[in-house]
């Protein structure tokens, strides 16, 4: 076991603060302070969920790193994926701090800056695996590990405490597309020196095993290539996920087939990759989305985005007949080399339904194995804590049942209960030279992106939009003088989203009676006419008299203007 700092010597505390993935999947974000100095591991984004229409993106509440910022020496990035580093534009916006990361994570970060308007010029810092950036009291040593994405590093945090080692996301690949394994010769290293802290991503900790080699996959395009020669083969998987690219491109030339890339994100990152020497793409197999018509059905390969059915995804837009370029029928053989993440069945169900309607064979990780995961499943876990040797085990990167399995594994490798720690964003655990224990909390939670909007959509904006999506709007609009005390025009009443007012008039006549006795009422009763309470009481007498008829509550909207 780790040696345990002598009482006396050192009187510095080290701050663990999730801001977040915990508890969730996607936005992972750790603070990690030393005395005066603080460093963020990973700044990434997360995908809106069901109750929450309208919004596109979902960040951490950085209000803590705001207040702190004189003492924030840099952002450590783990790898390129969006849940890692998709943040990190919104985060440049108030904080001109320094960037770490891996020559592939920051070639795609480069591509999304050009999308965002910053206020300095960031200052991003290539690092690669094997380095160490010093960082105030803090540094930071990039450790090599197997991902679903080139270049992903652990980082292991040396303190005056101890070593802190984040894992990232991991697996234990011992045939990688890339040819490098993991680096566990230096994660034992570290054990036997002494690890204090281990932060262990949870995404698989549910999922017995170990994650199979992505050169499975290259088994599976090879098989489906070779049972399909005279169709188009569309394949859709994540942009980020080089290596599988890789495979597809290759699998194509060797089957003679030319490649069409289309989807945004899915050119940006092969754009990145191939400039940067993380992919190789043989001469003459890339052609321009525009010019497939040139092709039969079997000399083609289509690599596009969409295995999530995002709605605006190119797939989803192929699926549908909306593609400018791509229409597809029984020619063609779609392949979905992905999982869908956890909310994303439905999606992608639909496109898989609208696809088969159509007569498009589909193929999909139920049906063959054309996906593996990137992330460590519990003997992966288990070799990393047995490496590792940690005194101390917080669980990262999950929903609170992937976090709660990652303790059960912890227990059995022999970790004691005392020493593992389930944190919740936004909870301080501080760690001396006595202990381990709980200390507060900071500010934290879910900031929401909607298009150029970055926090201005909050709770009652959200409840709004709920409201019309499950009951729709009721506009009251009418004219009044309240010095002469007359209804001089209305009241009006539009329906969006309610009835369909042709269909309804006899609905929509009582409601304009209603409207009616309310306005006069309050028009000849009041001393004096009060607008709000005009408002009021058109609101809640068309409330009463909706519901009783139709157990609907709309949202009703007076619109009472005064001459």
């Amino acid at each position: 076991m780790p040696r345990k700092p002598k009482k006396g010597k050192i009187t510095g505390k080290i701050r663990i603060i999730p801001l977040g993935g915990l508890g969730e999947i996607g936005k992972n974000m750790t603070v990690v302070e030393y005395d005066n100095d603080m460093v963020v591991i990973d700044c990434g984004l997360g995908f809106p969920e069901d109750d929450m229409p309208g919004i596109d993106l979902v960040i951490q509440d950085i209000t803590y790193l705001e207040a702190n910022k004189d003492r924030l020496r840099g952002v450590l990035l783990t790898h390129g994926h969006e849940d890692h580093i998709g943040a990190v534009p919104y985060l440049l916006r108030t904080i001109n701090v320094p960037i770490y990361g891996t020559p592939l994570t920051l070639g795609i970060i480069r591509n999304k800056l050009e999308e965002h308007v910053l206020p300095w010029t960031p200052k991003l810092n290539v690092v690669n695996a094997g380095d160490t950036v010093k960082l105030g009291s803090i540094s930071a040593e990039f450790i090599h590990v197997n991902h679903s994405i080139a270049d992903a590093c652990a980082i292991a945090l040396h303190t005056p405490l101890g070593v802190l080692l984040h894992t990232g996301d991991f697996k234990l690949d011992t045939s990688p597309i890339d040819g490098e394994m993991m680096d566990i010769m230096r994660l034992g290293e570290l054990g036997r020196e002494g690890v204090l802290m281990l932060m262990c991503e949870s995404t698989n900790a549910e999922r017995p095993g170990y994650t199979p080699s992505e050169k499975k996959v290259g088994a599976s395009l090879e098989s489906i290539f070779a049972s399909h020669p005279k169709k188009r083969i569309i394949i859709a998987t994540f942009s980020s996920n080089v290596h599988r690219v890789q495979q597809i491109i290759d699998t194509s030339a060797h089957h003679g087939r030319k490649v069409a890339i289309t989807g945004r994100s899915m050119l940006n990152i092969v754009s990145a990759a191939t400039e940067l020497g993380y992919m190789t793409i043989p001469s003459g197999v890339l052609v321009d989305i525009n010019e497939i018509k040139r092709y039969k059905p079997g000399e083609l390969t289509i690599i596009t985005t969409g295995s999530q059915g995002e709605p605006m995804s190119a797939l989803y837009r192929m699926a549908f007949s909306d593609h400018m370029q791509v229409s597809l029928d029984s020619n063609d053989l779609v392949v979905l080399s992905a999982s869908a993440i956890p909310g994303n069945e439905k999606l992608v169900g639909r496109i898989i339904n609208e696809l088969s309607k159509n007569a498009v064979e589909v193929l999909h990780d139920a049906v063959v194995e054309v996906h593996v995961s990137g992330h460590a499943c519990q003997e992966e876990i288990k070799l990393m804590m047995a490496l590792t040797k940690p005194r101390y085990l917080m669980p990262i990167h999950g929903e609170s049942r992937h976090l709660c399995a990652n303790r059960d594994l912890a227990h059995y490798m022999g970790i004691d209960s005392k020493n593992i720690f389930i944190s919740e964003i936004g909870k301080i655990l501080e760690i001396d030279a006595d202990g381990a224990r709980w200390n507060g909390t900071v500010p934290a939670g879910k900031i929401l992106v909607d298009g150029y909007g970055v926090g201005d959509v909050g709770n009652i904006v959200l409840r709004d939009r709920r409201h019309l999506a499950q009951d729709g709007l009721i506009v009251v609009v009418a004219t009044v003088d309240t010095d002469e005390r007359m209804l001089l025009s209305g009241p009006d009443i539009v329906s969006r989203g309610f009835v369909y007012v042709r269909e309804a008039e006899e609905l929509m006549e009582e409601a304009k009676n209603i409207a009616y006795d309310a306005i006069t009422d309050i028009l000849y009763d009041s001393d004096p006419v009060d607008r709000v309470q005009l408002k009021r009481r058109v609101k809640d007498e068309l409330t009463k008299f909706l519901y009783s008829k139709t157990k609907r509550k709309p949202m009703i909207l007076p619109v009472i203007m005064n001459i």
